[in-house]
């Protein structure tokens, strides 16, 4: 089946943006690879930052494939750092991609794609808070992480050098190290944890707990709030409810 003018116009701007190294591309370049006349082009685009925002959309619904095609380990912690290395992995891959993604500051609504993939985050966030194992709101959890994660693409993009996995492992620890708890870092440490925690309350003669972070359970219970009325509470009890678990979960350790 022949591609569309539109498809083919497209398809030219986003093989010569990926070979341009991040060099500016003309319409007419862009014309002239695709077999079309200018005229054809702003009848599709508007203008070339129309096409350059369609070609953002496309950027993004590449990313997006590949972040469903990994798939889940079942373990929402892991899910995230493999995800912070398949988000740096694709930046480097399609770096004029990447920058028009995530280097150009842009107004109006983000594309479908765009949305869709930041969902994934706070979701998976959402994932861990649910499993007791996240220090602060899920919104903000991903924002974080967002924001480190395409800092250091950005900046690795700009400068491979030769400590590039290093930054980059370095900085995925640090930030999912601030985020979340070391409740599940492996199956000996666990069930050391919870050798000790039975020894303690049968100790002090209290019952069993989850967890020792206040941060982490505040997040935990918000995140199972989803409805406008937890159990046993009224609307407006509820709300309040939600905004001390904010408070609690947004404020300083200790």
């Amino acid at each position: 089946m022949t591609a569309s003018p539109r498809d083919r116009i497209l398809q030219a701007a986003a093989r010569l943006l990926a070979a341009s190294g991040g060099a500016p591309v003309s319409t007419r370049a862009v014309c002239e690879a695709a077999g079309v006349g200018a005229p054809t082009l702003y009848h599709h685009f508007g203008d070339k930052q129309g096409l350059l925002d369609a070609v953002v959309a496309h950027g993004f619904e590449q990313y997006l494939a590949g972040k469903k095609a990994a798939g889940s380990t079942g373990d929402p912690v892991e899910d995230l750092r493999r995800g912070w290395d398949a988000h740096v992995e694709f930046g480097r891959t399609h770096p004029a991609f990447y920058a028009l993604m995530y280097g150009t500051p842009r107004t109006g609504p983000p594309p479908a794609a765009a949305r869709e993939a930041h969902g994934a985050l706070l979701e998976l966030c959402r994932r861990i808070a649910l499993a007791g194992r996240l220090r602060t709101a899920p919104e903000l959890a991903a924002r974080m992480v967002l924001a480190a994660n395409s800092g250091v693409t950005l900046a690795l993009i700009a400068d491979p050098g030769e400590e590039a996995e290093q930054v980059c492992r370095r900085t995925r620890d640090a930030v999912v190290d601030a985020i979340t708890t070391g409740a599940a870092a492996g199956a000996a440490a666990e069930a050391t944890d919870e050798a000790a925690t039975e020894a303690a309350d049968e100790e002090v003669g209290r019952p069993e707990h989850p967890g020792a972070d206040p941060h982490a359970a505040a997040a935990t219970l918000a995140a199972a709030l989803t409805g406008d009325r937890a159990p046993g509470l009224t609307a407006h009890e509820t709300l309040l409810l939600r905004d001390w678990l904010r408070r609690i979960t947004d404020g300083p350790a200790g």
